[in-house]
């Protein structure tokens, strides 16, 4: 297995770590799942209160975005914008949230690394269509959460999932469908190598 996963792992099993800021990789034992190939992003975890995320490799096309500002009056955004939108997980799927850089920011926003914040107002959107938004942003609707000890569960017992670093590019970047091999090969881990059983040892 991968050093980097490995190391990344052994640090979540310190009293007290959080996964908080890391994202998690699907592996294939979710092959047949709706979370297939996904790549979330973690914004808050605690080993007794659960974690959410935000899937953030499953792209809905421009239309969506256009629809959901029309349905929020807030109008359509500028050419240039950088706002992206995804489907962030089954949970509250009507229900949007803003991933963004941490170049702007309201006393709402929840920092969640030097560099990401999330924003659960539409501030942040009036501000990109303005043109004063932050400098890289993504509107997920719904999320994805664990119960306390769940996602723990499913990354010990069950290799459902692998740690990898997050970054602007696989947070933000456009081009969803290189994600989950651009996480993987964070960790070093080529996917053609990958199987059913992903052990950590």
């Amino acid at each position: 297995m991968a050093l980097k996963h490995i190391s990344l792992l052994r640090q979540s099993t310190q009293p007290g770590q959080s996964l908080t800021g890391l994202l998690l990789v699907a592996s294939p034992a979710l092959a047949d799942t709706p979370f297939a190939r996904s790549v979330i992003y973690l914004c808050a975890h605690a080993h007794d209160g659960g974690a959410m995320g935000f899937v953030v490799n499953h792209r809905l096309p421009k239309v969506a975005l256009d629809e959901v500002l029309d349905q929020l009056e807030i109008g359509q955004l500028p050419p240039h914008s950088r706002v992206g939108i995804c489907a962030g997980g089954p949970v509250e799927e009507t229900r949007g949230f803003v991933l963004h850089s941490t170049d702007w920011k309201t006393e709402g926003s929840l920092v969640v690394c030097d560099d990401i914040a999330l924003s659960a107002s539409l501030d942040v959107l009036k501000e990109s269509m303005a043109g004063r938004g932050p400098r890289d942003a993504l509107l997920a609707m719904g999320h994805a959460s664990w119960g306390a000890g769940q996602l723990e569960e499913e990354i010990f017992r069950h290799d459902a999932w692998l740690l990898a670093p997050a970054s602007r590019e696989i947070v933000f970047g456009a081009d969803y469908a290189a994600k989950w091999r651009q996480a993987l090969a964070s960790i070093d881990l080529d996917p053609v190598r990958l199987t059913g059983q992903t052990g950590h040892a």
